[in-house]
């Protein structure tokens, strides 16, 4: 079974904690990470907090291969340090063909007055990479000798194991509403975002597919700069409890109410077929580190069953609190 996990807003939604928990309740095979550097994912488990830029979050499941597929692209210095710190050597690899960041590009960034200014971009080096990938000046995983040891065909791997009817996860990075087709242009990232664009970057096709997991918080926020429809003043998001820090940059997160309209869209155009809320515990402190359906209150329920009614797609999870298990799974048929 293949399941593409993608955020439904602007990313910082909690995809890797959610990320986690499916991967400690389905135990994959494999887990295949895309995107860059310039995205987060936070996994809190048994008391400690890790910070991902490029490992998978499936790290905390013993058996499952870790691979980052040949859409992303790597800083070598990001990811032997992160995978020295995670003690992964051995079951992580990388597609040959994902792109390199190389220290020009991370020069470029943080001097280039669009990417920072204008944009608002993270200054990891990212968008000045897919400008020499999209020239074909790129350098390739499989040309760094440092790497040489973790190169594999992520594309051939993945199909391998869904031909013998393995679990398969495609985590996706950033949010739907950054993507370069579908976001709020020109504020957005620099690829598509989707999960139709994740299956692209692994080497999958669409017939592959079996679930889609749209990832929602129970209140919206982005950094940089771009729209945000019902931006809440600083006070009024601290007074919510709505204050918080991008995971890679540390920037102040701007805040809104949840968009039922921004969800709808988000499920449609990524055929999502289950959504995950997360933050549960920020709107309703009530349910906080609830992990059964009978400890979400009535009010909390409402509020998820109006998502569901309002995209058409089952709540399957419910996420309350930062640990990958204070999470209530639903079930399939949602709330």
């Amino acid at each position: 079974m293949l399941t593409v996990i993608v955020s439904g807003f602007f990313g910082d939604e909690g995809k890797g904690k959610v990320a986690a928990f499916l991967a400690l309740k389905e135990r994959p095979k494999i887990t295949v990470r895309m995107g860059s550097v310039n995205a987060g994912h936070t996994v809190v488990y048994h008391g400690a907090t890790y910070r991902l830029r490029l490992v998978p979050c499936s790290f905390i499941v013993p058996e499952t291969r870790l691979l980052i597929g040949a859409g992303a692209n790597v800083d070598p210095k990001v990811f032997t340090e992160e995978v020295g710190l995670l003690g992964v050597k051995g079951r992580i690899f990388i597609d040959g063909n994902a792109s390199v960041i190389e220290e020009k590009h991370v020069e470029a960034d943080r001097h280039n007055g669009f990417f920072r200014e204008f944009i608002g971009t993270t200054g990891t080096g990212v968008s000045p990479a897919l400008v020499d990938r999209v020239a074909r000046r790129a350098m390739l995983v499989k040309d760094v000798p440092s790497l040489k040891s973790y190169v594999t065909d992520v594309a051939e791997e993945v199909n391998s194991a869904l031909d013998k009817g393995e679990n398969v996860h495609l985590e996706g990075t950033q949010g739907f509403y950054l993507s370069l087709y579908h976001g709020t242009y020109p504020y957005v990232t620099g690829r598509d975002t989707t999960a139709a664009a994740v299956c692209s970057e692994c080497g999958v096709g669409p017939k592959r597919v079996d679930e889609v997991l749209l990832v929602l918080k129970s209140f919206v926020t982005r950094v940089g700069n771009g729209p945000l429809e019902g931006e809440l003043s600083q006070e009024e998001a601290e007074r919510k409890g709505f204050v918080e820090r991008g995971t890679v940059t540390g920037r102040l997160r701007r805040a809104a109410p949840f968009n039922f309209k921004m969800a709808r869209r988000a499920a449609i155009v990524n055929s999502a077929t289950q959504i995950a809320v997360t933050k549960l515990d920020v709107l309703f402190p009530e349910c906080s580190h609830a992990r059964r359906r009978e400890e979400l209150s009535n009010e909390c329920l409402r509020f998820l069953r109006k998502i569901q009614d309002e995209t058409g797609v089952p709540v399957t999870i419910a996420s309350t609190g930062p640990e990958a298990e204070d999470t209530v799974y639903i079930g399939p048929e949602g709330v």
